[in-house]
């Protein structure tokens, strides 16, 4: 979920340059448009299924707006943002159209509070479970097609018999790389994202207070961290571990 509060023409312009900088660095690396073009299914998928989980998971605590708004679907036109699709296509991190809840409806057999922690936690889990799914099917094909496929620090590699394979296995290690960024994404514990919601309940009541009477010094400094690239430095890092470990795993277990 991803919530502006400030002129979207001046955060639009930062990112359209933002964008135009990216495309300008895939129009001159070699293989970089035909690894932007494989990616795109990862990201509709990515940016879909979290957005559907916070619509079911509200809708399962007795919220009903999700359904009212058309968000109970797995129809990419109905979740995807422009911006947030491009910049998660372009940067490795974005967001997709919020889905709107309506707290005071949940079932009152927990608080609103953590009702909001619950609905905003769906998408990364949502998101970690496509990593998971997709690293498998991805030794399933690896496996099948006698690839061998390598996991340094730095990435992956990978000698496949022939470019079709290649091709198909890159679009899945997207796929996987993909759900890992918006997931870890959505986690950064500053609002608007999701990790702001997922961490109130556990707050202490003072600092949970603090946090409240401070929420728009918060998100103005999200808002910093992700226009100046900062977040993205920051969680790069994180997003390249989780992969290459999930893959690794996903590799001995097949004894790949």
């Amino acid at each position: 979920m991803f919530n502006f509060s400030v002129d979207k023409r001046i955060i639009y312009g930062i990112v359209a340059i933002m964008i135009i900088k990216n495309v300008y660095q895939y129009a001159t690396v070699e293989g970089a448009i035909l690894g932007l073009v494989l990616s795109i299914p990862g990201v509709l998928i990515a940016i879909t299924f979290h957005e559907f989980a916070h619509a079911i998971v509200a809708y399962k605590l007795g919220d009903d707006t999700p359904k009212k708004d058309g968000r109970l679907s797995l129809n990419p036109l109905d979740h995807l943002d422009p911006i947030g699709s491009l910049l998660l296509l372009f940067a490795g991190f974005g967001w997709g159209k919020p889905v709107q809840v309506t707290p005071r409806n949940y079932s009152r057999k927990i608080s609103m509070e953590k009702g909001q922690a619950l609905v905003s936690l769906a998408g990364p889990l949502m998101n970690f479970l496509l990593a998971i799914i997709f690293t498998i099917i991805t030794c399933v094909v690896v496996n099948a097609t006698q690839t061998k496929l390598f996991v340094f620090d730095s990435g992956i590699a990978m000698i496949a018999s022939n470019q079709t394979t290649e091709l198909a296995i890159k679009m899945l290690l997207y796929a996987v790389i993909t759900n890992i960024g918006l997931g870890i994404f959505n986690l950064i514990p500053l609002p608007p994202l999701d990790g702001s919601k997922i961490l109130m309940p556990l707050l202490p009541y003072k600092a949970k207070q603090f946090f409240i009477r401070n929420e728009t010094i918060f998100y103005i400094a999200f808002v910093a961290l992700w226009l100046t690239g900062l977040a993205g430095i920051i969680i790069s890092p994180v997003i390249q571990w989780m992969s290459n470990g999930i893959m690794s795993i996903g590799l001995s277990m097949f004894g790949l």
